[in-house]
């Protein structure tokens, strides 16, 4: 079995693709002038990943990381075996922080992630299901004692949580109206991976992340969920549409900003709008003039679930060690470039 197809067998998120519904072209990611303070940055499983890959590289423009369902930063060192065999399972035996930092620290010579002392003044939120049989919980503890080295003050900072039954994907707490379809079992995942755990992890994150927050109204969130061209962020690996959920009177400007990065066979292709939808997070999000960002990757040869790249598949081949965790990554850069331009005002087209 080739090391692609095998990272297709046994991929962050296993889950049966649905069509996604005819729908208008999608238009520009808008200019919004959105408060460039605050900002939090959230992943489930490869995008967990690729959030705290984010955080690391840009911690200067987050206030939060909220990770579920993933490992250290670092983790893969830009190997589809470490990927496969010490950050998902760990038949490989279990990360060396001490090697992880060894990383951090040659790219920080090199300017290759931000400034430290942003780093420790980061909120973490780390969630994992004990049930989890894709990526063994066992990484989220090393991802949280790698922050408990780099924060100011870890025990005011960090907050690691895990749930007992639970699989792997992102838990939510269902609310009326949320399509069966939609959910997925909570310890045994699949499908869709919005596991019905009756656990709102978006408003614990969010929570602990930006402090006391209005909680939702019940019924539809007010705002709108869009789609836009990601053709204008040229990266290996990005579909051909992301989501942006405005709530309403963020057009004016002045609201802050979540982003939020699905796992693998969670993106729009193969789930249709199920994570974007029913996440949790718009609500929130509403109730609390918060813009959530959802990029989309998409399925490729190297990358048949639709991973974030964390493991260097996007980078040029001639890269011996890919750069894809750092500020020259090709797919962080493009999602750096999609917050840069929301926080632009329109005058700045």
């Amino acid at each position: 079995m080739s090391a692609f197809r095998c990272l297709a067998a046994t991929s962050l998120c296993l889950g049966l693709a649905a069509p996604v519904a005819a729908q208008e072209g999608p238009g520009q990611l808008p200019h919004l002038d959105i408060d460039r303070d605050g900002t939090s940055v959230l992943g489930v499983s490869s995008g967990g990943y690729m959030a705290t890959q984010l955080a690391v590289a840009w911690p200067e423009q987050f206030a939060g990381l909220g990770v579920a369902a993933a490992g250290p930063w670092a983790c893969a060192r830009g190997s589809l075996g470490l990927a496969l065999g010490q950050c998902m399972m760990t038949q490989r035996g279990m990360p060396d922080l001490t090697e992880l930092q060894n990383r951090y620290d040659a790219y920080a010579r090199r300017d290759l992630v931000g400034d430290p002392d942003a780093l420790a003044d980061l909120r973490v939120f780390i969630w994992h299901g004990s049930e989890d049989e894709t990526v063994d919980p066992a990484l989220s503890q090393v991802l949280a004692d790698q922050f408990r080295d780099w924060l100011a003050s870890p025990d005011d900072q960090l907050r690691f949580m895990t749930s007992e039954q639970a699989g792997h994907g992102w838990p939510l707490a269902t609310r009326p109206g949320t399509p069966v379809d939609a959910l997925a079992d909570c310890r045994g995942g699949g499908g869709t991976h919005l596991l019905a755990c009756d656990l709102d992890i978006a408003g614990k994150m969010l929570g602990w992340l930006h402090g006391d927050l209005t909680p939702p109204e019940p019924g539809k969130p007010q705002g709108e969920l869009v789609r836009f061209d990601q053709s204008d962020f040229d990266a290996r690996g990005l579909g051909d549409a992301g989501y942006l959920f405005m709530p309403a009177g963020c057009e004016a400007g002045g609201c802050k900003l979540t982003v939020a990065l699905h796992g693998c066979a969670m993106d729009v292709e193969q789930i249709d709008e199920a994570f974007v939808r029913h996440s949790g997070l718009n609500e929130w999000a509403a109730a609390n003039q918060r813009v959530v960002l959802y990029p989309q990757a998409e399925t490729s040869l190297p990358n048949p679930q639709g991973c974030w790249d964390w493991w260097g598949f996007a980078e040029s081949t001639w890269q011996l060690d890919p750069l894809h965790d750092s500020r020259q990554g090709s797919q962080t850069g493009a999602l750096m470039a999609m917050i840069e331009r929301l926080q632009q005002t329109p005058d700045e087209k």
